[in-house]
């Protein structure tokens, strides 16, 4: 294997995506500025449905849980691209670069298992509502979560595994500002093609397998709603929806550009914008579109902040 030939003492070159100009200047802040939102916003998610026990329910235990992803998957990538930018040096060790390459692989993957539980969990919440206790009690909720956990882990050690079992001869240069698998393929002196049909395979299964069981959901979702005699009861069904539904289209949009593309397609400039939009604007959005759309989540932030009333 190509760790004969390679150590962790050595690594490679992350060319950015700033330089120093002064329009890049203002968009490194603006990043900086999003990197705050996210990280807050996230971590006042997760301490909010933790302290709250009002929100102790299936469903704020899995937005949790994807709210705690997002914050893990935003610092892997941002601060070290901060930090280089500020300081002027671009390497990154070996060492660093697999372990971006597995949390954010392993991140990713985790988000797309989890978000087809939170779409079966607004499933048997609106068509089998007299089942939910028992269907969604805390032991399977766990299980569905931990699952999530350990099928995304799995698939960012066989990525990180796989990369660098390639050779690395050439240019150390990554066209990007974090360490991102298709971007060494490209470095590679070794024959990928194989790895990529490969990865091909598994992005079809970690992205298109989720996303029908998102469909069968929501369709049967969609049903119970258009037939439900209370209008309220359809508007609180619809606006929670709704808001998985965007961070649904958001991500997996992002993903399928992304990972469906074979390397001979893409485009640097391409990958780093997209990058961008999933690895620090989703991030960001995320608890804003659940904490805007959701009058529980606005409770209990009320309620931390000491302006709630004192029998909510």
């Amino acid at each position: 294997m190509a760790w004969e030939n390679q150590t962790f003492n050595s690594g490679f070159i992350l060319l950015g995506i700033f330089n120093h100009s002064p329009t890049h200047t203002f968009l490194f802040f603006l990043v900086l500025a999003i990197f705050s939102v996210a990280f807050m916003g996230n971590s006042a998610m997760v301490l909010l449905i933790y302290l709250d026990t009002q929100l102790h329910t299936p469903m704020y235990f899995l937005l949790s849980q994807l709210s705690l992803m997002d914050f893990m998957l935003i610092c892997t990538t941002v601060p070290k691209m901060a930090f280089n930018y500020l300081s002027g040096s671009k390497f990154i060790s070996m060492a660093g670069c697999a372990t971006q390459i597995f949390f954010y692989v392993s991140l990713l993957g985790s988000e797309c298992f989890l978000l087809a539980v939170m779409a079966y969990d607004r499933y048997i919440a609106i068509c089998h509502p007299l089942r939910y206790t028992n269907f969604m009690r805390p032991q399977i909720c766990g299980l569905m979560a931990a699952f999530s956990w350990i099928l995304g882990s799995t698939d960012g050690i066989i990525n990180v595994v796989a990369t660098f079992s390639f050779s690395y001869c050439g240019s150390r240069e990554i066209a990007h500002f974090f360490c991102e698998f298709p971007s060494l393929l490209i470095l590679s002196c070794s024959d990928t093609s194989i790895f990529e049909k490969v990865l091909f395979i598994c992005c079809i299964v970690m992205i298109v397998f989720p996303v029908a069981i998102i469909i069968a959901s929501y369709a049967q979702v969609i049903l119970a709603v258009i037939h439900m005699g209370s209008g309220e009861g359809r508007h609180k069904a619809f606006t929670t929806c709704s808001s998985h539904l965007m961070v649904v289209g958001m991500y997996y949009g992002a993903g399928l550009f992304m990972y469906i593309r074979p390397t001979s397609d893409r485009s640097p400039v391409q990958d780093k914008m997209v990058s961008v939009f999933y690895t620090i604007l989703i991030p960001m959005l995320n608890p804003l579109i659940y904490s805007l759309r959701n009058k529980e989540v606005n409770r209990a932030f009320k309620k931390m902040l000491g302006k709630g009333k004192s029998g909510e």
